[in-house]
C-alpha cells in the first residue's frame, strides 16, 4: 500500500510546465564560435542581453532545416531588431561553416559540440530539428518548442 501511496504522490507532483529560465546545466554547456573559441551557453546569453533573441536549433544535413531556411529568412526581413541565435547540430565544424555558406544563414553562429544530449540539448528535450526559441530581452523563455520558424507563437512572441 505504501509504494502505490509513493507512485501517486510522485505521479502528481511531477512538474509538466514548460520551463521558463535555463538550468544551470544548460547554461554551462560549451559551444564553439565561428573562430573556433569555446564559450559558454550563459556567456552568449549574456552577451545578448537585453534583446529578444530567437535561437535556431539546424543542421546543414537537416533537409526540413533547409526547406524552413525561407521562412527565417521571412522573420527575419519581418523582425530586423531581433537577434537570430543560430546552433549547429552538424557533424563537424568544416561542414558546419561550410552550411552557413551554403545557405547563407544571417546572425550568430555556435557549434553545439556536445550534440543532442548534451546539457543544452537535454535541457530542452531536443528530439528533432529545426528547433526554434524565443528568448525575452530579460532572459526569460517565451517560447520553448516550435518546429516551424512560421509558428504562430513565433509571431505573437515577437510581436
Amino acid at each position: 500500500m505504501t509504494y502505490v501511496l509513493i507512485l501517486i504522490m510522485s505521479f502528481f507532483s511531477c512538474n509538466t510546465e514548460t520551463p521558463t529560465t535555463f538550468s544551470k546545466e544548460a547554461l554551462s554547456d560549451t559551444f564553439i564560435d565561428l573562430k573556433g573559441h569555446s564559450i559558454l551557453f550563459k556567456d552568449i546569453l549574456e552577451a545578448n542581453k537585453g534583446k529578444t533573441i530567437v535561437i535556431d536549433v539546424w543542421a546543414s544535413w537537416c533537409s526540413d532545416c533547409i526547406k524552413g531556411m525561407p521562412k527565417v529568412k521571412a522573420l527575419q526581413s519581418d523582425f530586423k531588431d531581433v537577434t537570430y541565435l543560430f546552433l549547429s547540430l552538424d557533424k563537424s565544424e568544416e561542414s558546419w561553416k561550410k552550411g552557413i555558406k551554403k545557405y547563407k544563414v544571417e546572425g550568430q553562429h555556435y557549434f553545439m559540440q556536445s550534440g543532442w544530449k548534451g546539457a543544452f540539448g537535454t535541457f530542452v528535450e531536443l528530439d528533432w530539428i529545426p528547433r526554434y526559441m524565443i528568448i525575452n530581452p530579460d532572459g526569460t523563455i517565451k517560447v520553448f518548442k516550435a518546429i516551424e520558424a512560421d509558428d504562430n507563437k513565433i509571431i505573437e512572441a515577437l510581436k
